[in-house]
C-alpha cells in the first residue's frame, strides 16, 4: 500500500505559499535528497558505515583490482568532499581500502578496495537494493527515465553557473 502523499508545503508546516514553482521544486528536492540520506545512513549505521565510506566502496568495487587514483575517486564521488584522503585514511585503518604509490608517477596514490571491503559492500546489497526498490514502488519506469532526465538538466545548468 502506498505511503500518504504530503506536498512539500504541507510536509513543512508552511502556512505562506512558496515565492514561486521554482522555489517550491527546489525545496522538494533539498528535502526528499535529506530523507533520502537519512534512510541510507540508518540502514549503513548497522555496519558503522557512513554515506560517504559507502560511496567510496562502491566506486573502488567498480575499478576492479586495479582500482582508482585517489583524485579520481574524490571526482566520481555523489556526495563530494575535500576531504577525501582523510576519508580513505579511516577506511584503511578499518581494512577496507590499501593504497599504494604508482610505478610511473610515485605523485599519484592508488586505492584499490580489500576483500573485506567487498565482503562489506556483499552484506550491504541488499539493504540498499530497498532504497532502489522505494523508487520503483513511487514511479513506473516511464516516471524514472523522466525524473532522472529533469535531474540531469539541473545539474547541467547548476554546472553552467558553477564555471562562472
Amino acid at each position: 500500500m502506498p505511503a500518504s502523499t504530503t506536498t512539500i508545503q504541507q510536509d513543512l508546516k508552511q502556512s505562506k505559499p512558496f515565492r514561486s514553482r521554482g522555489q517550491e521544486a527546489y525545496v522538494a528536492l533539498l528535502r526528499t535528497a535529506d530523507d533520502s540520506k537519512r534512510f541510507l545512513s540508518r540502514l549503513l549505521d548497522a555496519d558503522d558505515v557512513t554515506l560517504q565510506q559507502y560511496n567510496v566502496l562502491r566506486i573502488l568495487r567498480g575499478a576492479g583490482d586495479e582500482g582508482l587514483p585517489t583524485l579520481s575517486v574524490a571526482e566520481r564521488m555523489v556526495e563530494r568532499t575535500p576531504g577525501v584522503t582523510r576519508l580513505i585514511d579511516r577506511m584503511e585503518k578499518k581494512g577496507w581500502v590499501t593504497r599504494e604509490r604508482g610505478s610511473k608517477d610515485r605523485r599519484r596514490v592508488w586505492c584499490m578496495i580489500t576483500s573485506d571491503g567487498l565482503s562489506l559492500l556483499d552484506r550491504l546489497d541488499a539493504p540498499i537494493d530497498t532504497v532502489n526498490d522505494l523508487m520503483s514502488a513511487a514511479l513506473n519506469d516511464e516516471e524514472l527515465r523522466t525524473l532522472t532526465a529533469y535531474l540531469d538538466r539541473i545539474r547541467a545548468r547548476l554546472g553552467a553557473l558553477d564555471q562562472v
